[in-house]
This record gives structure tokens, C-alpha cells and sequence, in this order.
């Protein structure tokens, strides 16, 4: 008889849709392998904005998710428009320039909005509107950019603590500091357990079946090196040091087939004076996510995106990527007056540069070529627009004109000081590498044929981004494919 029914390795959101799921199917003996120790459980989940990207056919779809949420925010659903299945799809396909697994985004897609309303329901999670993230308030109403209306109370450490209160309720065993190192397999090749390593040592663990689902390598400084390249060794990791890539390294061992962009990765801009780990109690407040509403300026004093090209939740996780690519891989941001006030709260996280005029504003940055920093600035400003159209609720059309790099949108003149600068780095949250899944989430062999009795979800579902990504969606593919993975882990038997 083996040890459990299902092993579930990792403690994230996608780990526990996975033991929950399981546990419901009719695993009775169902156990989740947390490599961390208890103070720093719940891997990058705990990090997380809590955003859930979901498609809903009409804005009062949402009310099981913000009950009562008129009583706080008078008329509340009139800023919120459809999210269809459509738009969820264009958005995605259009972020990742057509190189999403379409099999498996449909997937996600199709069973976003009932995951997320079973996983809100089953881990009693509640919720709130995404106001501090992505929500902008105008005479007013509030209003949010496609789907991304719904997040987690206390964001990921909400959220993170909800699953695990959930699954200990459910008599599902939790052991911490015991990271697995070897997925172990019977002479048909079925995988029917793992290696662990704990502080008394190595042990084995038997079960009908094993879900991974403990995340990527954006931890592991030499992998970041050999898949991602430079500069992606020294980038700050906006997430837990725990995800070295075991789960990748287990399951390519026994012939798992890699899938999905390797080269890939989810960054986003991220203050440039944090630490090279994120703050376990600052969280996801490191985020630098306002920049569309003014420019970004690197050392050599040059701009080196177009701000404006869409919403940021369509362009931080390349914005990120850009930043680190840039000289010191340093940015600064900068705004005045009439933006300030919209940058979103968790720039309140830093201290930014303040002066009153454009030569004092720069002799304080870390530039090399401030003369270049300034003319930019000017150069900006005499192409800009005045903010009459200016509308931070959607893209306003509010373009630069005569700039070789343009600004698209919200494209409004630098000119009422006190200006505010902050310095911005590229963080990394995680890898878009994986594994080859089917719609089951089984885990396919290079023989392009299931590993019996293995399962993952999360992270370490390849294919699903690639370039870029929709903000929200990665915490919803973690629950769909989690909560696949463990009710056809339940049906397993060894």
C-alpha cells in the first residue's frame, strides 16, 4: 500500500487547487510537500497582487466573488464592462504574438470564471475589487481595465493563507521543510512516489499519483544564466528564493518533454533599491506600475519604450525585461502634477527624487549623460499633448507627434512641478519554461505519450505565455490546471 493517494509538491495556489481538488475526488490520504519551513511557506503566491483574470458576460457576474461591494462603492458595476471569453482571448493571443498553446489556453479560458468562483467558495476566500492595483477612480466611479476586477483580501498573504487554513481543515497534511529531489517510478514507468530531503535526511514517499506544482527557476542565478542569458542573472527576484527549478529537473530527468518558451520569463518593474529577494513582509509592494502616466528615461538619458502602447497590464512583464536590459539595468520614472495623483498606491513604498524644475530633478538621478536626460525631457515635452483628452480610464488616443520613439497614449506634457522621479529596476517573478501538458494536465513524455500517475500545474505549465502576459491570469491558470491535476490524481491507482 503506498503512503498517500495523491503527493502534491509545493505549497502555492496551484499546489493547493491540486490537494483540494484531490481531496474532494475521493482521495482520502492526500499530502503537500513544502520545501520552505513555516515562516516562509507559500511560495510565490504569497508575493502576488491576487488578481484573478476571469471571463464573465456581464459585470454583475461578479457578484458572488463582492457581495456587497454597492454598500462601499455606490453603483459600483456601472465602471465595469464585459470580459467575455472573446476579449480574454484576443488579449492573450495579441500579448504573446500568437505563441500561446492555444489547446491549453482554451483551457484556462473556458473554465476561468467557475475555478475561480470553486476556489473562492472551497478555500473561503474573500474578496474585494483590484481598486489599489489596477482600478482608476474618476468623478467618482471606478473603472478597470478588462477582466482584472477581482483580487484577494491582503492580496497574496490573503490569499496564500487561506489555502493553507483550507487544506489543514480538510485533514490534508502539510510538511514543511521538505523539499522533493526525485520523482521515483516502477518498472512501467508509472510514477508512484518521491525522494525527499528533510532534516533527518533522505526519505521515500509512496503514492498513486504526484502533482508538481512547485514553480520555475526564477531563483536559480545559474539557470536564469543558461535559459534567459545575460543580464538576467543579477535580476532581483520579486518572489520566494525557494524556486530553484526541482520540479523541472525531476520530471526532465525521467522524460518529460520541455515546452513552452524557455527564454521566457513574467518581470515587471520593480523599485531599483530593494533587495535582491523580496521583502517577505513588503510583499508585491515593491511594483513600479504607474509608468504610462509619465516617461522613463535610462543613465544615458535616452527614453527606450513607448510608454503608452497599452494599459500595464498588457505591458509591465516586458517592461520589466526592458529596464534590465537597459545600461545598469536602472530606469527612472518620471511625472508631475497632473499624474502624480494617479500612480497607484504602492509607489508610497518609496521615497521618490522631488524638485521643481527638470536640471535639479536630474542632478539627483543616477544618470550618466544628464545634459542627453534633459534634452530628452524637453524633446518630450515639445511633442506632448496638453491634458485636455487625457483619460487614465482606457487608451485616450493622446499621442506624441514628431518623436521617433512615440508615446501612443496618455501622452500629456511634463509640466507642473513639483516633479517626482523613481528609480526602477527589472524584477523577475517567474519563468515561462515548462512542461508539454495535455488538457488533463498530464504530464507528456518525449515519446509525446502521458507519464502515467504525473501531473502538474502552476508555473511549470509550458506554453501558456510567451513574450509577455496578461496581468491576473497567471494565478488563474495556477487553479484551473491545479484543480484538473488533482481530480484526475484522485482516480489514480498505483
Amino acid at each position: 500500500m503506498p503512503d498517500y493517494d495523491v503527493i502534491v509538491v509545493g505549497a502555492g495556489n496551484a499546489a493547493f487547487a491540486a490537494a483540494l481538488s484531490a481531496k474532494e475526488n475521493g482521495a482520502e490520504n492526500v499530502v503537500v510537500l513544502e520545501k520552505a519551513h513555516k515562516e516562509m511557506r507559500g511560495g510565490n503566491t504569497h508575493w502576488s497582487g491576487s488578481i484573478f483574470r476571469i471571463a464573465f458576460d456581464e459585470p454583475r457576474d461578479l457578484e458572488p466573488f463582492l457581495p456587497g461591494v454597492e454598500d462601499e462603492y455606490l453603483n459600483f458595476y456601472e465602471g465595469i464592462s464585459p470580459y467575455t471569453k472573446e476579449r480574454f482571448w484576443n488579449d492573450l493571443d495579441r500579448v504573446t504574438q500568437g505563441r500561446t498553446d492555444r489547446e491549453l489556453a482554451a483551457v484556462m479560458i473556458d473554465n476561468s470564471y467557475d475555478t475561480v468562483k470553486w476556489a473562492v467558495e472551497t478555500a473561503k476566500i474573500p474578496c474585494e475589487p483590484a481598486t489599489s492595483v489596477c482600478g482608476i477612480m474618476v468623478n467618482g466611479q471606478w473603472t478597470f481595465p478588462g477582466g482584472v476586477v477581482v483580487r484577494a483580501v491582503h492580496e497574496g498573504v490573503g490569499l496564500s493563507s487561506c489555502w493553507f487554513k483550507a487544506a489543514e481543515e480538510a485533514g490534508i497534511e502539510i510538511r514543511y521543510g521538505s523539499g522533493a529531489t526525485e520523482l521515483i517510478q516502477n518498472d512501467a514507468g508509472r510514477v508512484h512516489g518521491v525522494v525527499t530531503k528533510e532534516s533527518g535526511g533522505s526519505k521515500t514517499i509512496t503514492a498513486n499519483a504526484v502533482v508538481l506544482a512547485c514553480g520555475g527557476f526564477e531563483a536559480n542565478a545559474q539557470w536564469r544564466a543558461q535559459y534567459l542569458g545575460a543580464p538576467w542573472d543579477h535580476a532581483k527576484v520579486r518572489g520566494t528564493s525557494f524556486n530553484q527549478g526541482d520540479g523541472l529537473r525531476m520530471a526532465l530527468a525521467i522524460g518529460a518533454m520541455p515546452w513552452g518558451q524557455w527564454s521566457g520569463r513574467h518581470s515587471t518593474p520593480i523599485d531599483a533599491d530593494w533587495s535582491d529577494f523580496a521583502d517577505r513582509k513588503l510583499t508585491d509592494k515593491s511594483n513600479r506600475l504607474s509608468y504610462l502616466f509619465g516617461i522613463m528615461i535610462n543613465r544615458k538619458g535616452l527614453r527606450f519604450v513607448d510608454e503608452g502602447e497599452d494599459t500595464n497590464m498588457y505591458t509591465y512583464a516586458k517592461f520589466g525585461a526592458a529596464i534590465l536590459d537597459e545600461p545598469g539595468s536602472k530606469a527612472y520614472q518620471i511625472f508631475d502634477q497632473k499624474t502624480v495623483q494617479h500612480l497607484e498606491p504602492r509607489y508610497e513604498t518609496a521615497k521618490p527624487l522631488i524638485a521643481d524644475n527638470f536640471e535639479d530633478l536630474v542632478e539627483m538621478m543616477d544618470i550618466d549623460d544628464k545634459a542627453q536626460a534633459l534634452k530628452t525631457i524637453n524633446e518630450y515635452n515639445s511633442c506632448a499633448q496638453s491634458a485636455d483628452r487625457f483619460d487614465p480610464t482606457q487608451k485616450d488616443g493622446l499621442a506624441t507627434e514628431g518623436l521617433a520613439l512615440p508615446k501612443s497614449n496618455w501622452a500629456t506634457k511634463i509640466d507642473e512641478p513639483p516633479y517626482h522621479a523613481y528609480p526602477a529596476t527589472g524584477g523577475i517573478t517567474f519563468t515561462f519554461g515548462g512542461l508539454k501538458v495535455n488538457p488533463e494536465a498530464q504530464v507528456i513524455g518525449t515519446d509525446w505519450r502521458p507519464i502515467p500517475g504525473l501531473y502538474t500545474a502552476g508555473e511549470m505549465v509550458g506554453g501558456l505565455f510567451h513574450y509577455n502576459y496578461p496581468g491576473g491570469s497567471g494565478l488563474v491558470s495556477g487553479q484551473v490546471f491545479g484543480r484538473i491535476a488533482g481530480r484526475n490524481a484522485a482516480q489514480e491507482k498505483a
